[in-house]
C-alpha cells in the first residue's frame, strides 16, 4: 500500500490493551484519511446522545496519506471525538512533527475507547504499541510531561500530551503536541483527561511509501520552485511576522473583534499587530515537518510579570487574549498564550469566554463577589490571573473553565456569548463578512474558520476578492470551500500553503494539485469529480453525525448581536448578518432539505446510506 499505512491501533483504555486493525481500502480511499477516517470512525462507533467525557466516546488521531511526506506542509493530524463543549463533533487539527512521526511509525489512525483505572500513556516505537504508567506524569504541565517522556524514551521522541486543564475537565482543554502546537478546540484535551490518557509519545523512523516516486518529487520541486520564486525578493509575511499580521487586514475591514465583538475595530491595534511582536519579543521563526513557510513564533517576554519563552501568539490569540478583552498589553497576552499552551488551554475560548464575563461585569449582569475581583475590559493582570485559575478550576476559573455559554446562561444572558453551537468565534466579525457568518453557523464543529474560511476571498484576496458584505451567490461558495477545506484536512496538508498552491486560481476553488500529490503519492487514481465528492461525503458524514445528535438546522444561527445589532462604526457599520437569506441558498447547494438535513438520494449519492 502507498501514502497510507492501512493500519489501525485500537486502544482499549478500560481493558488494558492494544491491538492492530487493517483499514479498509474503499475506506481509505473513500475517507482520503485524518478528518475523514475520524469522522467514519466515530458514526460507526459512537452514540451521538452518548456522554462527552464518558467512556463510550472514542477518541481518535488520524494522520493523512500526504502526512510524513515532502507534501509541502505535510504535517497535520486530526483528532476526532464527541465535544464536552458543544455536545456535538469536534476534529480538532495540529501540525508540528508529532503527525510526522505517528505516520512514519507505521499508523494511519489511534481509535481510543473505554477509561483507564490509572493515569497511562501511549507509546509507539516503530509499530510495536504498549499502554505504560503515567501516575509520575499527572499534573504536570504539556511542556514538563513532554520533557519527561523526551527523557525517558531518547532523542527523536514525539510527545502529545494534556496539562492540568485536561485533567481537570476544562470544556476547552487542548491536545498539546510538540511542546507549543495545539489540536485546541472544543475540548479534545477534556476527553483525553477524562479516559485518564495523559499522553501519546511516538518514535517513527520508517518512511512513506510512495507510488510514484518519480512523479511526486516532480510535483513537490515544482511547487516549491514556483513558491521560493515568489518570494525570491522578501520572505513570506508569516514567515517575517506570523498570523498576528492578520491584525492590520481585520482592523482596516473593521472586522477585528473589540470588547466582546460590541466593534470591530480596536483603538490600540497596532500594539497586538504581528510586525510590533517582532520587533519586541520575537527570537526566530520555527516551521513544522515539511513546511516551507515558517510562521511559529519562537518568543521571548522579559518584562516584569510577564516573563516568559515559548511559541506564539498567533493572530486568533491576540484578538481573543487581546481585543476582544480590550488588552493592548501584548506583554500580557504573550504571558497568557504561554500559559494556555502549558496548562493546555484553547486560546481562542480562553479569551472569549473572559470577554464575556468582562461585559457581563461591565453591564452589572455579574457580582463582583462571585469574581473575587473588579473585572472590565482592559484589565491585562487579570488576563493573566484567570488563565492561570481556569486551567486548575479555581475560583472564579471553574466557571470560566465551562466556556462563554454556560457562563452566560448561568447569569440569565446567553446572548452575550459570542458562540455558534456553543462554541466561540474565531477572530473575524461576521457583520462585516458575510461568508464568514454562514461558515461559523454551518461549521460541523460550532463557530470555527478552519472549517473553509471565506476570509481568504473576502478579506486577503486569495485567490480572488469577493465583496465581504455581499450575501448574495455566499451559500454556494462557502458550501464549495468547506468541502475543500475537509480535503485539505483528510490528505494531511496545512491550508496556508494548499490554498494559495494546490487549488485552481477563482472563486470556485477546485483541489487540483492536491489531486496530483495524492495519486502519485498513493496510486488511487482520483478523478477530481472523485475527490470532490470524497470532501462532500466527509463534510456531509459529519453533518449527519449532527442531525442524530440533535443538533440540526434549528442550531445553524448566531447570537442576536450579530443578526439584529448593527455594526457600530468603521468599514462595516450598519451592517448584520443575513443569515437566513444565505442559508436558503446553501440548504440548496448542498441538496438538503429545507431543515437542513441531508435526504436519502443525498446519503445514497454519498455512500452513507
Amino acid at each position: 500500500m502507498y501514502g497510507w499505512n492501512g493500519r489501525l491501533l485500537r486502544v482499549d483504555l478500560t481493558a488494558g490493551t492494544v491491538r492492530e486493525e487493517e483499514i479498509s481500502p474503499w475506506v481509505l480511499k473513500g475517507y482520503v484519511g485524518a478528518r475523514g477516517l475520524g469522522i467514519h470512525y466515530l458514526l460507526a462507533e459512537v452514540d451521538p446522545a452518548c456522554d462527552p467525557l464518558g467512556p463510550e466516546n472514542r477518541l481518535v488521531f488520524a494522520t493523512g496519506p500526504l502526512t510524513g511526506t515532502r507534501a509541502p506542509t505535510g504535517a497535520r493530524y486530526v483528532v476526532t471525538t464527541k465535544s464536552p463543549l458543544t455536545g456535538v463533533l469536534t476534529c480538532s487539527n495540529s501540525g508540528g512533527f508529532f503527525p510526522a512521526s505517528l505516520k512514519k511509525a507505521g499508523v494511519d489512525a489511534v481509535v481510543f475507547q473505554g477509561r483507564a483505572a490509572e493515569p497511562v500513556y501511549l507509546w509507539v516505537d516503530d509499530g510495536r504499541a504498549e499502554l505504560r504508567p503515567a501516575e509520575g506524569l499527572w499534573g504536570r504541565t504539556t511542556h514538563g510531561t513532554t520533557d519527561a517522556l523526551v527523557g525517558a524514551h531518547g532523542p527523536g521522541t514525539r510527545v502529545a500530551c494534556i496539562g492540568p486543564a485536561g485533567e481537570n475537565g476544562v470544556r476547552f482543554a487542548s491536545i498539546m503536541n510538540d511542546r507549543d502546537r495545539a489540536a485546541g478546540r472544543s475540548g479534545v484535551g477534556a476527553v483525553m483527561g477524562s479516559k485518564n490518557l495523559k499522553a501519546v509519545a511516538v518514535r517513527g523512523t520508517g518512511k512513506v511509501a510512495i507510488h510514484d516516486p518519480d512523479r511526486f518529487g516532480e510535483l513537490v520541486k515544482g511547487y516549491l520552485d514556483r513558491f521560493n520564486d515568489t518570494y525570491r525578493d522578501e520572505p513570506p509575511p508569516l514567515r517575517s511576522h506570523g498570523t498576528a499580521v492578520t491584525v492590520m487586514g481585520t482592523q482596516n475591514t473593521g472586522i477585528f473583534p473589540t470588547r466582546n465583538f460590541q466593534a470591530g475595530q480596536f483603538e490600540q491595534w497596532e500594539a497586538l499587530h504581528g510586525e510590533t511582536l517582532t520587533e519586541r519579543f520575537l527570537v526566530k521563526a520555527r516551521a513544522c515537518f515539511s513546511c516551507p513557510i515558517a510562521c511559529g513564533r519562537v518568543t521571548r517576554v522579559d518584562e516584569p510579570g510577564y516573563e516568559g519563552e515559548g511559541e506564539g501568539p498567533e493572530y486568533e490569540t491576540v484578538y481573543s487574549l487581546g481585543s476582544d478583552c480590550g488588552v493592548g498589553d501584548l506583554a500580557a497576552v504573550t504571558k497568557a498564550n504561554y500559559l494556555c499552551n502549558e496548562l493546555g488551554l484553547d486560546t481562542i475560548t480562553m479569551g472569549a469566554t473572559l470577554a464575556c464575563a468582562m461585559e457581563l461585569a461591565e453591564r452589572g449582569l455579574l457580582p463582583e463577589a462571585d469574581v473575587g475581583r473588579r473585572l472590565r475590559f482592559g484589565d491585562a493582570r487579570g488576563l493573566v490571573e484567570f488563565t492561570r485559575l481556569t486551567a486548575f478550576r479555581e475560583g472564579f476559573g471553574d466557571l470560566l473553565a465551562e466556556g462563554s455559554l454556560r457562563l452566560a446562561t448561568r447569569y440569565g444572558h446567553p446572548e452575550l456569548a459570542m458562540v455558534a453551537r456553543g462554541q466561540e468565534f474565531a477572530g473575524y466579525d461576521p457583520r462585516g463578512e458575510q461568508g464568514m457568518g454562514l461558515a461559523y453557523a454551518t461549521s460541523p464543529i460550532g463557530a470555527s474558520h478552519m472549517r473553509g474560511d471565506p476570509a481568504y476571498i473576502e478579506i486577503l484576496g486569495v485567490p480572488t476578492l469577493i465583496d465581504p458584505h455581499e450575501w448574495r451567490g455566499k451559500g454556494e461558495l462557502v458550501a464549495e470551500w468547506q468541502d475543500t477545506f475537509a480535503l485539505i484536512d483528510a490528505a494531511g496538508l496545512c491550508v496556508f500553503f494548499t490554498i494559495r498552491n494546490l487549488v485552481s486560481p477563482d472563486r470556485h476553488i477546485r483541489p487540483t494539485g492536491i489531486l496530483e500529490l495524492l495519486n502519485a503519492a498513493t496510486g488511487a487514481g482520483y478523478t477530481l469529480e472523485e475527490l470532490e465528492r470524497a470532501g462532500e461525503r466527509i463534510f456531509n458524514a459529519e453533518r449527519l453525525f449532527l442531525v442524530r445528535a440533535g443538533s440540526g438546522g434549528e442550531h445553524d444561527t448566531l447570537p442576536p448581536r450579530m443578526l439584529e445589532e448593527p455594526m457600530p462604526d468603521g468599514p462595516a457599520k450598519g451592517m448584520v448578518v443575513h443569515l437566513r437569506e444565505m442559508l436558503d441558498e446553501y440548504y440548496r447547494a448542498r441538496g438538503w432539505d429545507a431543515r437542513g438535513v441531508p435526504g436519502p438520494d443525498k446519503l445514497r449519492e454519498l455512500g452513507l446510506g
